[in-house]
């Protein structure tokens, strides 16, 4: 398959691990952003072949585990109200809010749904008219272009029956977070690829120049994880601090303009708390004045506080980078994707959920599976 096959073939892989371990002279701690490349690493093996000095750290790429509690517990409370349908991908329906999570919800009766789009919605909603529909719209800003196309596709059948609930997240206000928090150890970034094909990296740029820490724009696949390292490394190695662009035959500097557009039409940046992160400055997309008849937010007005994670969970610490998942004493043993103490554990894309699933830091048993 054209651009993924060759991008996993082991001749390359050992060649940029080769050119790797001659190239790192002492330690650097690199942290990828998305969740996607965090299974890859995983799921490759990569993490236990780059040189013992090179410390991977994993960081808030899983848009499901920082979306915060209260706004959990928002979208269990609509979800409840027995004139809406509730509409979210799937990945978010095991994720805990303070008490419970939407599947349970689904269980005691809520018309909870899972849907691959949110296209999915508005058909439900003309299909509904006698009902509310409402789509969790949560992502980074890879996914916003697809909601708002959604919220115009809704105005435009002047539907009156359908809205968001948004919590859609950016990726450059975590980055500065992280740089500026007391114990941060990430010297160099991987950047989300996916989420710089919308966006483009321009943003990033700023961050370098303020902060002088190397970003590369990074694909999926292990060649392109292999290669995003190197360059992070060379980098390093070489005392500079530019962003580049590994991910090229899918990201431009200035992303989707097509895209970007649709997002300026419908969304403005507005501060927004993240899981685990806490309130981040311009963190975060709201729907503009004019679309705010779509907001679910509006629509059931509702008193929520914000709420406390469990006191053993550390994926707060994980989401920064502070710590891996195996470094979390509940990790494996009180924190399992069956019971979850935190997002990370249950999602997709979540850190712990790999670090489980490819067997980091947990004791073999028979069959080699944990």
């Amino acid at each position: 398959m054209k651009y993924v096959d060759e991008y996993r073939q082991p001749h390359l892989a050992r060649r940029l691990l080769d050119r790797l371990n001659r190239l790192v002279s002492r330690p650097w701690t690199l942290m990828e952003v998305c969740g996607g490349q965090t299974h890859t690493l995983l799921r490759s093996g990569i993490d236990r072949l780059v040189p013992t000095s090179l410390r991977l750290v994993h960081g808030p790429g899983c848009p499901v585990c920082v979306t915060p509690l209260e706004e959990i517990d928002r979208a269990l409370a609509i979800a409840r109200r027995p004139e809406v349908i509730f509409c979210s991908f799937g990945d978010m329906l095991r994720v805990p809010g303070s008490r419970t999570d939407l599947l349970h919800v689904r269980a005691e009766g809520g018309d909870v749904r899972l849907v691959y789009s949110p296209l999915d919605a508005v058909r439900l909603a003309q299909e509904n008219p006698n009902r509310e529909v409402v789509f969790f719209a949560v992502g980074f800003e890879t996914t916003a272009p697809a909601t708002a196309l959604a919220v115009q596709q809704a105005r435009h059948l002047r539907l009156t029956n359908f809205s968001l609930l948004v919590a859609h997240v950016r990726v450059p206000p975590a980055l500065e977070m992280i740089l500026t928090s007391p114990g941060n150890r990430v010297q160099a970034f991987l950047a989300p690829g996916h989420v710089c094909t919308v966006m483009g990296f321009e943003e990033y740029e700023e961050i370098v120049r303020r902060h002088r820490v190397p970003v590369v724009v990074t694909g999926f696949e292990p060649v392109d994880l292999l290669e995003g390292i190197l360059r992070a490394v060379r980098q390093l190695e070489g005392g500079r601090a530019v962003v580049e662009n590994q991910y090229a035959r899918a990201v431009r500097r200035s992303g989707n303009r097509s895209a970007r557009r649709i997002m300026s039409e419908v969304y403005e940046v507005c501060d927004r708390s993240w899981r685990g992160l806490g309130l981040l400055p311009r963190g975060g997309l709201r729907l503009k004045a004019e679309y705010r008849d779509f907001d679910a937010a509006q629509r059931f007005p509702m008193a929520t506080s914000a709420a406390a994670e469990p006191s053993e969970c550390r994926s707060g610490a994980v989401l920064q980078g502070l710590i891996r998942p195996d470094e979390c004493p509940a990790f494996g043993t009180r924190c399992t994707p069956e019971r979850p103490l935190g997002a990370p554990m249950v999602s997709a894309e979540g850190a712990c959920a790999a670090y489980w699933k490819y067997g980091r830091g947990l004791a073999p048993v028979r069959g080699g599976h944990p």
